[in-house]
């Protein structure tokens, strides 16, 4: 985990993301050392959530928590619900989007003290988000330990067969921006493979995008000091970080 502070460094100063959030539309791509491109979809991230989107939120159980919830489109659309929900990002752009969608979300990554942790009951990684730091299976034990023993997780896995770690840049069609960061690309059987210690509680694909759902181990006790996740969360794309995101799942 100890890159993880410099990827959420990296992410936050990564000028090309926010303005793109800011203005509601790419280009905008990760680039290997290679030069090869990985197209990111703003547009669908700044836009509502869609009919897939929602049928995701519908398998959500109790309060939710997203992670790298971007420009908040879901967690706007469980707050519109009247479901307990909360964003966090490391973009300010991406925090001020999502309030004023009427979503609540810190500016916060996820390897950073949260609020509720061990009381969530559903953790998002939507949008490639199983990459956040680049160590799959060091991000997988981070949800364990924000999720209730026996929480949710649903993961949007990449399309292809991929098990692939890299460092990356953020870029537009004009410029690359900031220093380079770790990323994780997973397939549904390489996540499975690195979701050791977690129950199976389906997969799927809709619209073209593939989803993979676990289940913490039901044994593990929560901390006793844990914050719960329905108390307030201070609501601000200013505040200061530390710099040391229903019904049964079933297979279809």
């Amino acid at each position: 985990m100890s890159t993880s502070p410099a990827t959420a460094l990296a992410w936050a100063a990564a000028d090309p993301y926010d303005a793109a959030l800011r203005a509601g539309r790419g280009p905008l791509f990760l680039r290997r050392p290679d030069g090869w491109l990985l197209p990111l979809e703003v547009e669908r991230w700044c836009a509502r959530a869609d009919a897939v989107d929602r049928d995701v939120l519908d398998r959500c159980e109790g309060a939710v928590l997203d992670v790298g919830c971007g420009p908040g489109r879901l967690v706007a659309e469980l707050a519109a619900r009247g479901r307990t929900a909360l964003g966090i990002d490391v973009s300010g752009a991406a925090v001020e989007h999502t309030v004023r969608l009427g979503g609540q979300a810190l500016r916060r990554s996820v390897f950073e003290p949260l609020p509720g942790e061990g009381r969530w009951d559903t953790v998002l990684l939507m949008d490639g988000n199983i990459g956040i730091g680049g160590d799959p299976h060091a991000l997988l034990e981070r949800v364990a330990a924000l999720l209730r023993p026996g929480g949710l997780l649903i993961a949007e896995t990449a399309p292809a067969d991929v098990d692939e770690r890299v460092d990356v840049h953020i870029t537009d069609a004009h410029a690359t921006s900031g220093a380079p960061f770790p990323w994780a690309r997973l397939g549904t059987r390489a996540l499975l493979r690195h979701a050791r210690g977690w129950e199976r509680a389906g997969q799927w694909t809709a619209g073209g995008r593939r989803f993979a759902a676990l289940r913490s181990r039901s044994s593990r006790i929560a901390s006793s000091s844990a914050e719960p996740p329905k108390r307030a969360a201070v609501i601000s794309s200013q505040r200061v970080r530390n710099t040391s995101g229903g019904r049964p799942v079933a297979d279809r």
